[in-house]
């Protein structure tokens, strides 16, 4: 069923960085495989760049993370996307759509700290 945030190029790059992190936090994929990502961050903030600085930087990103996903086992990456496709998003209100705030919106509450 598609989603709102289909086709949104910007919410696509949120949802990759998504599933590498995703990825590299699940010990199904292999410490080695991790690597490609720490060593694609590595790369971005050394001070050596081969060409065009950020074309370059985003280029290395790209290509660790699009490899780091491709080299994970699928049925875990598959798993992830499942899990970030599912995920509600929230959306902005407008302003003109923000309700003002009312006193009835208070909620008086008592705080009360235990020790355990």
């Amino acid at each position: 069923m598609p989603t709102k945030r289909d086709g949104n190029f910007f919410y696509e790059i949120a949802d990759q960085i998504k599933l590498v992190w995703r990825l590299w936090r699940d010990p199904r994929v292999s410490p080695f495989l991790k690597l490609l990502p720490f060593g694609a961050i590595l790369y971005l903030v050394s001070p050596f760049d081969m060409v065009i600085p950020l074309i370059d930087d985003v280029g290395v990103l790209w290509f660790f993370s699009y490899l780091f996903i491709e080299l994970s086992p699928p049925d875990v990456v598959e798993e992830h996307r499942q899990a970030i496709r599912t995920t509600l998003r929230g959306e902005w209100k407008a302003e003109k759509d923000h309700q003002p705030f009312q006193e009835d919106d208070i909620h008086d509450a008592e705080f009360k700290e235990t020790t355990e």
